[in-house]
């Protein structure tokens, strides 16, 4: 076993000690791939060598079975290497942030994948199954279609998980990373608030939206939102808007500080808008279920603006889900007059579908 080790090294020196003494750029027959994948805010890089199957029976002749003598470096060439921005789990494993050699043992039908600190290598000869591993783990192939050059697929991505597999021929040897989602964008915005969007009350607002939509956090996300509309020292680089006031409404309600929500409601709706800006925050009323507020905010809105016919749009719904029928028809008859014809076909929808009592808000995205 000893002298077939000594042989694997003396080939692969061999192979290429004709290459030592030059740097010329030349065609390679497994040339270097490498990947990059986000996944939330982490990223994942992948660095491996692309060998083909050319004719061979890579799975059974070509790759060291069972770890004898080496683990297979799931790639050519230098051994393949995974790098991970934020800690990760594999296979619900935890994982550390770093670079990692990345490394296979198959055995019969199973592959037990290595994890391996130790990343800087030739291959796998030298890799220390005592001291280099960080992790392992072991997962089952699938079939999959047939790849003449090994590569890596990134499949099945959600918000906080994917799968990374290994294709070669007609095998893939694939494994979950999942990352924790909340945790990492938060330590990231954290950090990301202390540099030069500091001074930016829409990266203070996206901050705070972003936990709103993810329930995490919010608590130090309305401290962001206000931030936002505050400004920092001295009020430095404050703009209170309907944009970030809507953020701190929405946070206010989910943590129950209904006066307060109250209170911010009002300060929106006094504020000094465009008709198209009164427009959104009514449409903003009305989806957060504030139908008595919207219906106030579009009838202020349309003194200023009168014959606006999305405001009166607007208010028509107010109306409606008031349960005045009578005068929700009236406003939408309104609106069609003064729409322009392209909307004519939906405001008739809506207008039969109040008639009817089945009419919905869009979904917000």
């Amino acid at each position: 076993m000893k002298r077939l080790f000594i042989a694997l090294v003396a080939t692969v020196l061999t192979q290429n000690i004709s290459a030592q003494f030059h740097t010329l750029n030349m065609p390679q027959e497994s040339p270097r791939v490498q990947e990059i994948q986000r996944l939330g805010i982490t990223e994942i890089t992948l660095d491996y060598g692309s060998p083909a199957l050319r004719n061979r029976n890579v799975w059974k002749d070509v790759i060291p079975q069972g770890g004898e003598l080496i683990p297979w470096r799931a790639g050519a060439n230098m051994a393949t290497t995974l790098t991970f921005s934020t800690d990760v789990t594999i296979e619900g494993q935890p994982l550390k942030a770093g670079k990692y050699g990345f490394h296979i043992i198959p055995k019969n039908d199973s592959y037990t994948l290595l994890f391996a600190h130790n990343h800087d290598q030739w291959g796998s000869y030298y890799l220390d199954m005592e001291k280099d591993i960080s992790l392992q783990v072991t997962v089952n192939p699938e079939i999959c279609a047939i790849s003449e050059q090994l590569d890596y697929e990134f499949l099945d991505r959600t918000e906080n998980s994917l799968i990374i597999g290994l294709e070669w021929g007609e095998k893939r040897i694939p494994f979950k990373v999942e990352v924790d989602l909340n945790k990492t964008v938060v330590e990231s915005l954290r950090s990301e608030l202390r540099g030069i969007n500091t001074y930016h009350w829409q990266a203070w607002n996206d901050a705070a939206k972003w936990c709103l939509n993810h329930n995490t956090n919010l608590d130090e996300a309305l401290e962001w939102v206000d931030r936002s509309i505050n400004g920092g020292y001295g009020g430095f680089a404050a703009d209170k808007n309907l944009t970030n006031l809507s953020t701190k409404i929405q946070l206010l309600q989910k943590l129950n500080k209904a006066q307060e929500m109250e209170n911010t409601i009002s300060e929106a709706k006094n504020l000094d808008v465009t008709a198209y800006e009164a427009n959104g925050f009514s449409q903003f009323l009305l989806q957060n279920g504030f139908y008595q507020d919207a219906l106030d905010y579009c009838n202020t809105a349309l003194n200023k603006s009168p014959d606006t016919w999305f405001l009166q749009l607007n208010r028509g719904i107010g109306h409606y889900f008031l349960e005045d029928k009578k005068a929700s028809l009236k406003d939408i008859a309104k609106a069609i007059r003064g729409a322009p014809k392209q909307f004519h076909s939906r405001l008739k929808e809506i207008m039969g579908e109040i008639e009817n009592g089945t009419y919905e808000l869009p979904q917000r995205s």
